[in-house]
């Protein structure tokens, strides 16, 4: 259910703007949709287990108001972001 520090790293490396960079939107936001992938297999097999499922609305919610926040600042910015993340909007 939780994400690996090797794919985190990972992450860090292909959306980070200089090696390190955990701070940005992008990196932040490529984290939260692993995590929310991970959460959305978990509750695939387990369809009863709200605990699970308040913490994937609401890691849902937090990944939608950094998409805004990228949209508001840059709108190409966000463009380029949910077309390497696969993410509909």
């Amino acid at each position: 259910m939780s994400i690996t520090p090797e794919r985190k790293q990972e992450l860090i490396q292909e959306f980070g703007s200089k090696p390190g960079d955990t701070g940005s939107p992008e990196v932040q936001i490529a984290i939260l949709t692993e995590r929310i992938k991970n959460l959305t297999e978990h509750m695939k097999e387990h369809k009863k287990d709200t605990h699970s499922r308040r913490g994937l609305l609401i890691l849902v919610g937090q990944r939608r108001r950094m998409l805004d926040y990228v949209k508001r600042k840059e709108v190409a910015r966000y463009e380029n972001l949910i077309g390497r993340l696969g993410i509909r909007r």
